[in-house]
């Protein structure tokens, strides 16, 4: 006796179905395919990038209602995306930024200020917006790292960032209740950034992986995605920290 829909449907209802997705920094990588996954999910999405070809493509592929072109390093224009947005949203992801490395004592004070505002003080700047933008239950989500959690030379300043990254989530979390933060950290990913990063050592770094870690390949934009879809319909989490690097924190 068949018990499963007719013809074999999935007739689940989308997770995200009437909802609105904000991702900064969502032309590429993690952010375009967070996005792409929750507009599989029902989701509209709204994305914002520096690059106006890209974000134009990234657009169409996940066929965005909006989009907004500016560097959210800016502070000034961040406040005028969320001034502008339509209210409320459900979700929003900040994907924005990049890790910084180099020595500490080679760093001038300009870029030790960068290298903090990518991630702390642009979080900190989106939370205090989301406060008035984002409905109650739906989410912030931040993005981080578990390749500095192990101090060595040449990571400079990103293995402080790394670890205020967690404290300054479950306070946001505290703050902004009842809107939901959570942090995903992430190591090594397949994506354009780690391609720019990496330059000609990428095809390298990606075969070490395959080799080292326990799940035997690289991770991917959609890995980290299918997490970050899932901390905005598990309405059960927030404060907290996930680690999504498969195993490389443990094999180096």
């Amino acid at each position: 006796m068949s018990v499963g829909p007719p013809g074999g449907h999935d007739l689940r209802e989308p997770a995200l179905a009437g909802q609105t997705l904000v991702v900064i920094g969502g032309s590429a990588g993690i952010g375009l395919a967070t996005a792409a996954h929750a507009r599989a999910e029902g989701a509209a999405v709204i994305l914002t990038g520096r690059n106006p070809e890209r974000l134009r493509a990234a657009a169409e592929e996940v066929e965005a209602v909006g989009t907004s072109v500016f560097d959210a390093g800016d502070p000034a224009r961040l406040r005028q995306f969320f001034e502008e947005l339509p209210r409320p949203v459900d979700h929003v992801m900040v994907t924005a930024g990049h890790p910084s490395y180099g020595s500490l004592l080679d760093m001038d004070d300009e870029e030790a200020r960068e290298a903090i505002t990518g991630h702390m003080v642009l979080a900190i700047e989106v939370a205090r917006h989301a406060a008035g933008t984002v409905r109650p239950g739906g989410t912030l989500v931040l993005l981080g790292g578990t390749g500095a959690r192990q101090i060595r030379a040449g990571l400079g300043i990103a293995p402080a960032v790394t670890a205020a990254l967690p404290a300054l989530t479950a306070g946001l979390a505290l703050e902004l209740a009842p809107v939901r933060v959570n942090l995903i950290a992430a190591g090594f990913v397949d994506t354009p950034l780690s391609a720019r990063l990496l330059g000609e050592g990428l095809d390298a770094r990606r075969e070490e992986l395959r080799a080292k870690l326990p799940i035997g390949r690289v991770v991917v934009p959609a890995d980290v995605a299918a997490l970050a879809v899932h901390l905005m319909t598990n309405t059960a989490l927030t404060g907290a920290t996930y680690d999504i690097d498969g195993g490389q924190q443990f094999v180096g």
